[in-house]
């Protein structure tokens, strides 16, 4: 996944030079291919389920093919095998995935890129399969994968119906547009739902409308995120600034808007023309991209000339937009100087540990949540 591509290229390159077969996968590799296969022997494109066992069948012949690929027409893979981690520094929860792809159409967006508005959601019984699983192993929280489960408002109700009698939490993320569903996100908080994670993108409605994101209304996010809030959900944000409606005040205002509605993890990265995206394309078509080594890309520095600034001006108010979210002021007025800290504490003390982190990260200039 993204410019961790990198490193996967450095073992692809390690275990050839031993002689091993190396088969690569995932968004990056299903989204730029040809350049993938430049460093292993095949490329799974998209899902593996439908290939995997065609694969290994090849590989046993003698006979790999350079690519594989087929498209899924449902997902219900079997059962993970979670007690191979057991054994790892994974933390105290295990992900459970519940659907891929989205119905939505963002153009920088690579899960788009991929499935192009597809979106599958496992049978609930599957999923409450592994869900269940997973607190056998001594679990009690999980973290839902799907790129969009409010997709389908009923299948996620029914879900939470299954999962509050476990009295687990769990965390995941979805469109900010739960918030216009009262009687869903009552459910969702009831079923342990402790933390949401919203790709709100930018607080300027130009920029939405310029990456195919015209459907969110940023002057509602404030509302929606009380509303969600409200519910005892908390809320992580991410953003992107660099798009076509962005200016350097406009990245600026984003720090007051992070601190405004409290948003306890927020996460920022500079808008990036990733190959295989719409977004790439039409950055290639306009000739607004100035960098084109492909492995620098790592969503910290502008690759591309924005249009109300230059790419250097973009990288700086990028970093400044980061110093000022992670100042020691916002982080404590957005975890625990809140009403909500008495009812929770331990939830917010690992806010501001985890704030804290992050801005350990910044002063060296990295990224969180990048690698």
């Amino acid at each position: 996944m993204g410019h961790s591509i990198v490193r996967s290229i450095d073992l692809a390159k390690e275990f050839r030079a031993r002689g091993k077969t190396v088969i690569m996968g995932g968004y990056m590799a299903s989204l730029m291919p040809e350049e993938t296969g430049k460093h292993c022997d095949a490329v799974v494109i998209g899902d593996a389920e439908l290939v995997w066992a065609k694969l290994l069948e090849d590989y046993r012949l003698g006979c790999l093919q350079p690519r594989y690929e087929e498209r899924l027409q449902e997902l219900d893979p079997p059962l993970p095998r979670y007690e191979l981690l057991l054994d790892k520094n994974i933390g105290d929860f295990l992900p459970v995935q519940a659907g891929r792809g989205c119905p939505k159409s963002c153009s920088f967006c690579s899960v788009h890129c991929l499935y192009r508005n597809r979106y599958y959601q496992r049978p609930v019984e599957a999923v409450m399969r592994d869900i269940h699983y997973v607190r056998e192993l001594g679990f009690r929280k999980f973290l839902l994968l799907d790129d969009n489960i409010l997709a389908s408002p009923a299948y996620l109700l029914r879900l939470c119906e299954e999962i509050k009698p476990l009295k687990m939490s769990w965390y995941s993320q979805c469109s900010i547009d739960i918030a216009r569903h009262p009687e869903l996100l009552k459910a969702v908080a009831e079923s342990g739902c402790r933390v949401l994670s919203f790709g709100l993108e930018s607080i300027s409605k130009e920029s939405l409308a310029a990456m195919d994101k015209s459907w969110a209304d940023p002057s509602q996010y404030p509302t929606m995120i009380s509303a969600i809030q409200n519910a005892g959900i908390d809320v992580s944000t991410e953003m992107v600034v660099g798009a076509d409606g962005d200016t350097k005040e406009s990245i600026a205002r984003t720090a007051d808007f992070i601190r405004e509605n409290k948003i306890v993890v927020p996460r920022f990265y500079i808008l990036t023309p990733i190959p295989g995206t719409d977004f790439y394309a039409q950055m290639l078509e306009q000739g607004r991209i100035c960098n084109y080594d492909l492995y620098s890309y790592n969503g910290t520095e502008a690759v591309h000339v924005p249009r109300n600034m230059s790419p250097e001006e973009l990288t700086a108010a990028y970093w400044q937009l980061y110093e000022e979210v992670f100042s020691l002021n916002s982080i404590f007025r957005r975890t625990i100087l809140r009403r909500e800290f008495r009812k929770r504490p331990w939830d917010f003390f690992l806010y501001l540990l985890v704030n804290l982190y992050y801005r350990y990260h910044i002063k060296k200039r990295i990224t969180p949540n990048i690698f």
